[in-house]
C-alpha cells in the first residue's frame, strides 16, 4: 500500500489509498461522504433498487482503515448517511457495528447537507470542528485556509500504460484538502468541473485512490 504524505498549514497529513485522511500527530482519521443507507433510501423513494450491501462494505473498509492506523479520533466530514431516515433505518447489526467502531475513540459527526441533524448513534455532532491549525467541515469555503472538507466527491483521470483510468481523488493545494467520497455507492465529480477548478489553486494536486495512490497535477 502506498500513501501520500503532505503538509497543510503546518500539519503533517497522509492521504490513504482508501480515501481516508490520517493525521499522525493527533492520531486522527477523517473520512467523508459515507452515504450509509443509500440503497434503503432509493428503495424507499421508489427509485431503481441497488444491492443492499453498501453499508456493510463501507463499514468494513472503515474498520480496516482504523485497524491499520490505530486512530483514536474519527471525524466523519458530513453526508455520513444518505438522509436522516436512512440513519434511523439502519439494521440493528449495523448500528452495533458502528458502536463497536466508536468504542474507546472520540467520534465526531460533522453536519452535512444530507444529514443536517444529530443522529442517535453515539459520538458528537458538530457543524464543524476547529482543531488548530486545521478546520474540518463538510463544504469548502472560498478564502478559507487549513481546511479539510468533502461534499464534492472529487474524481480525476490518469493515463497509465496506454489506458485512461478514473478514480476518486483527494484534491490538495496550499489552502485545503478535499476528500473523495468514502461510501461504496457514491458517484464522483470530475476535478475539471467549475465547482472544483475555480475553488482550487492553480498548483493543486490530485491524489487518485485505489490499491495505491497516484499523484498528478489536478486535471482542469
Amino acid at each position: 500500500m502506498t500513501t501520500y504524505a503532505f503538509t497543510l498549514a503546518g500539519a503533517q497529513l497522509t492521504a490513504l489509498p482508501s480515501g481516508a485522511l490520517y493525521w499522525p500527530q493527533e492520531n486522527l482519521l477523517a473520512v467523508s461522504d459515507l452515504h450509509l443507507g443509500k440503497a434503503e433510501r432509493r428503495a424507499r423513494l421508489g427509485d431503481a433498487t441497488l444491492p443492499p450491501y453498501e453499508t456493510r462494505d463501507t463499514l468494513s473498509r472503515l474498520e480496516f482503515a482504523l485497524r491499520a492506523t490505530g486512530a483514536s479520533t474519527v471525524v466523519c466530514l458530513g453526508d455520513s448517511f444518505d438522509d436522516p431516515d436512512a440513519a434511523h433505518a439502519l439494521p440493528e447489526e449495523d448500528r452495533l457495528w458502528i458502536k463497536t467502531l466508536q468504542a474507546g475513540r472520540r467520534w465526531v459527526w460533522i453536519e452535512g447537507n444530507h444529514d443536517p441533524g444529530p443522529m442517535d448513534l453515539g459520538g458528537t455532532h458538530l457543524a464543524e470542528l476547529p482543531l488548530a491549525p486545521l478546520t474540518f467541515r463538510h463544504i469548502a469555503r472560498s478564502g478559507a485556509s487549513g481546511e479539510v472538507s468533502g461534499h464534492y466527491h472529487p474524481k480525476a483521470q490518469l493515463s497509465l500504460k496506454g489506458r485512461t483510468i478514473s478514480r476518486p481523488a483527494f484534491l490538495i493545494d496550499s489552502d485545503r484538502v478535499i476528500l473523495p467520497a468514502f461510501g461504496t455507492y457514491t458517484g464522483g465529480l470530475r476535478s475539471s468541473d467549475a465547482a472544483l477548478s475555480t475553488l482550487m489553486r492553480t498548483e493543486a494536486l490530485a491524489v487518485l485512490t485505489g490499491h495505491s495512490t497516484h499523484v498528478i497535477p489536478m486535471p482542469r
